[in-house]
């Protein structure tokens, strides 16, 4: 039996925990997590922190990142300090741990004085194994006083990569960290995060003084997520016709880049017969509580979010994550579709991409604040991105690749599954750029791709007559492609930065690259879009029946009275039905059908206090199965 939220990871170094610490730590995983062995260099992870080591621990959303801290902090003598961004996240948190029999508190700014107060004061009691903190609370001399006079077992930071000022999750807090080493050098510290490229792993070890530390880098590959990037061409009813036909009655994430696209999307889904609710900064905090609470809890909803919502999500059944709006990097990608199936099951990240998408981040980058170095380091996330956008190979060995890793083609993507062609665009290129050429040498103007496009397939419009324009030496000269494919060749010269996109209105310039194109023979390469989008590998299941996946027929109707108990029990105690069990142990449950608490302590997933807690109710609905 072994923690279903861990995969493998790639092992550089051998052997296994050993001796007393070893024993110490397996009987832990066994008592309180309900599992018997760990997975990867969990085992090794877990084993050098004990002994007082500082480790950068790298694992893919959904890895099994938690148990690495939360096995030490049970182990050694004190408390293990969690440093987390994700105050909103805290509680449920605390509640997860608290199922399993695991002393747990917070301190934040969410609370009251007093709840505050008897949280200081187990902690100072030694009645706590894990405290949460915000990393603003910890900077306060307030808090730094209060573990001078307790026991601190660890420091974990989580979500380590928020250090990095050029990062999608920067947070200014994190900055202040290396200071949990000046004041508490002989306090062992792990830092953990999903994603980090190699520049990231370095800038955390610097900004956290983390120089002595061991990194341990699992593979970045989750092969249960299918990854798919298709053409924009109205994207909420896309949207609409993807969830039907493939994800129906299920749990999802929808990112849009803007609060009032959030808004509108999930006021179309509602209106669409699918259950979505909104969340982004823009809300007050009680509706947005609100909404993350009901995402956690309830069967089959939507959110619709700006990246405000996801990070820290544990919710393991999000069978898709998509994305309506190109985002600013790899890693923000990566992060957010990482979100889908961490149990492990058949899952989607599916985006839509069109020519608006880059000519808004560009725009976005040119107005951005900070000086010419902050830019360019925006410049090349966003061309990365582009990259994976437009790659004609397989997409999984792209996204990890940017990460410093290798993979074969996973057949699980849609360059796998619909292979796209790529053609000889130098033509084309020359067309379009000559367009652009013209009307600044000869007109002095320059326009946005739209009046080009017109221009180019000689369309006599009031805007193109007004301007003279179709006595240009171009007018007329790219009929042998349509609207959407011109739209297209736009878009991929920006991503190759043979276009430029400047002001305002988003009107096309040249670029060095582009004199290449026009003068030097320079060839270019596009993609063309398969005539449909890609099938799905699996054909469209209900929420329902993607959870009972892997079972036998007969064993189907027990799976589901177990649910049915786990969500009456969960909606009693308040609480995520995952906190009470995963599917994966209820799956396992009904595979094996223990007849006895003992039968049943064996099965993954169910420790101690669960086993005490929950035991004989479900040997009951056993029985009456």
């Amino acid at each position: 039996m072994n923690p279903p939220e861990a995969h493998p990871v790639d092992v550089t170094r051998p052997g296994a925990p050993a001796g007393a610490e070893s024993a110490a730590a397996q009987e832990v995983l066994r008592r309180v997590f309900g599992y018997d062995s760990f997975r990867g260099d969990q085992a090794e992870i877990v084993e050098h922190v004990i002994s007082g080591g500082d480790a950068l621990v790298l694992m893919p959303t959904g890895g099994g990142k938690s148990l690495c801290y939360q096995v030490p902090a049970l182990v050694r003598p004190g408390v293990g300090v969690v440093v987390s961004p994700l105050i909103a996240l805290m509680q449920d948190q605390v509640d997860a741990l608290s199922a399993l029999g695991v002393r747990a508190g917070f301190l934040n700014s969410t609370q009251f004085p007093d709840e505050r107060r008897t949280v200081e004061a187990q902690f100072l009691a030694g009645e706590l194994d894990l405290l949460y903190l915000a990393p603003e609370r910890l900077r306060l001399e307030s808090t730094a006083a209060l573990l001078d006079r307790g026991k601190v077992a660890l420091f974990a930071i989580d979500e380590a990569h928020c250090v990095s000022q050029w990062g999608h999750d920067f947070r200014p807090d994190y900055l202040g960290l290396s200071m949990l080493h000046e004041r508490w050098p002989d306090v062992p510290r792990i830092a953990l995060t999903a994603t980090a490229t190699e520049k990231t792993r370095d800038e955390i070890i610097e900004r956290l003084d983390l120089g002595g530390a061991r990194r341990f880098v699992a593979s970045f590959d989750r092969p249960n997520i299918q990854y798919r990037i298709e053409p924009k061409n109205r994207a909420d009813r896309q949207l609409l016709e993807f969830i039907r036909a493939e994800h129906p009655g299920a749990a999802g994430i929808v990112y849009c880049l803007s609060r009032n696209s959030v808004e509108k999307t999930a006021a179309f889904l509602n209106e669409n017969g699918i259950s979505a609710v909104p969340y982004h900064a823009g809300l007050d905090n009680r509706t947005r509580a609100a909404n993350q609470a009901r995402f956690l809890r309830e069967d089959g909803l939507v959110v619709v979010a700006t990246i405000a919502f996801g990070m820290g999500i544990d919710k393991p059944d999000v069978r898709f994550v998509a994305h309506l709006d190109l985002p600013k990097s790899v890693e923000g990608y990566y992060q957010e579709t990482g979100r889908a199936g961490r149990d492990g099951q058949p899952s989607t990240a599916w985006m839509v991409y069109g020519l608006n998408d880059v000519v808004q981040q560009r725009r976005l980058i040119d107005s951005s604040e900070g000086d010419a170095a902050h830019r360019r380091q925006l410049q090349l996330h966003l061309d990365a991105m582009l990259a994976l956008c437009e790659t004609v190979t397989c997409r999984r060995t792209q996204l990890l690749a940017y990460f410093g890793q290798t993979g074969q083609s996973c057949g699980n993507c849609d360059s796998c599954l619909t292979p796209p062609e790529s053609w000889d665009g130098t033509v084309a290129a020359q067309k379009m750029l000559s367009a652009v050429l013209r009307l600044k040498r000869e007109r002095g103007q320059s326009f946005g791709a739209g009046h080009i496009v017109d221009i180019l397939l000689g369309k006599q419009n009031p805007k193109v007559l007004q301007y003279d324009h179709h006595e240009l030496k171009v007018f007329g000269i790219g009929t042998d492609l349509r609207d959407t494919e011109w739209r297209g060749v736009v878009r991929q010269l920006l991503a190759q930065g043979l276009l430029a996109v400047h002001g305002d209105y988003g009107v096309l310039t040249l670029t060095e690259a582009s004199q290449e194109v026009l003068f030097d023979g320079r060839q270019v390469r596009l993609r063309r879009e398969p005539e449909r989008a890609a099938k799905p590998a699996r054909s469209a299941k209900s929420s329902k029946a993607a959870a009972a996946a892997d079972l036998a027929a007969a064993d189907v109707p027990l799976f589901e009275k177990l649910r049915e108990w786990r969500g009456a029990t969960a909606k009693e105690q308040g609480v995520p039905a995952y906190v009470v069990f995963h599917d994966a142990t209820l799956r396992e449950i009904a595979t094996r059908k223990p007849a006895s608490l003992a039968q049943l302590g064996a099965i993954g997933g169910i420790g101690e206090n669960k086993l005490a807690k929950y035991g004989e109710q479900v040997l009951e609905v056993l029985a009456g199965g």
